[in-house]
Order: structure tokens, then C-alpha cells, then sequence
């Protein structure tokens, strides 16, 4: 897998185990929320720095962001759409 994809894949992954939204992952990691659309796309290639403020962002080690995916492993689902409901 081309790196720039494996980072979009772990990325999103990550994120969607989290329940975290492209905007408040961006607003955690300093970025531009469309830019972390643009990573997960793997339309854009980012910094180490930026790489190392999002694992931070995910409480993650930055090599999470290029982890294989195991074999037949799904791709990560999408969030719905919206705030979440406040606990």
C-alpha cells in the first residue's frame, strides 16, 4: 500500500475507534479540519510535525499511523454525520 493511503487508513481508523470528528480531531491537533479530510483522502502528504500532532491528537504512538492493515481487516466505517449527544 502506498504510504500516503496507509496513513489515510490508520488515520481514519483511529479516529472512527475514537469517535472523534474530523473537526474536533483538527481542532486538537492545530490543523485545518479540511485538511484532515484531505489526509484521510489521502489527497495531501503531510509533515512529520503534522503527523506527530495528530497521533498526539489520538493519544497514539505516531508508527500507529503506519500500521499495515492485517489481511480481509475492513475498511474503517464512517461516522454519522453531526454533534454527538452530550453525556
Amino acid at each position: 500500500m502506498e504510504v500516503q493511503l496507509l496513513v489515510a487508513w490508520n488515520l481514519r481508523r483511529l479516529r472512527v475507534e475514537r469517535g472523534i470528528s474530523q473537526d474536533d480531531l483538527a481542532l486538537t491537533a492545530g490543523v485545518e479540519r479540511a485538511y484532515v479530510g484531505y489526509l484521510e483522502r489521502g489527497a495531501r502528504n503531510p509533515t512529520i510535525i503534522t503527523l506527530e500532532k495528530i497521533a498526539t491528537a489520538l493519544e497514539v504512538h505516531i508508527a500507529q499511523l503506519f500500521r499495515e492493515p492485517d489481511p480481509g481487516e475492513q475498511e474503517p466505517a464512517i461516522l454519522k454525520a453531526g454533534r454527538k449527544k452530550k453525556a
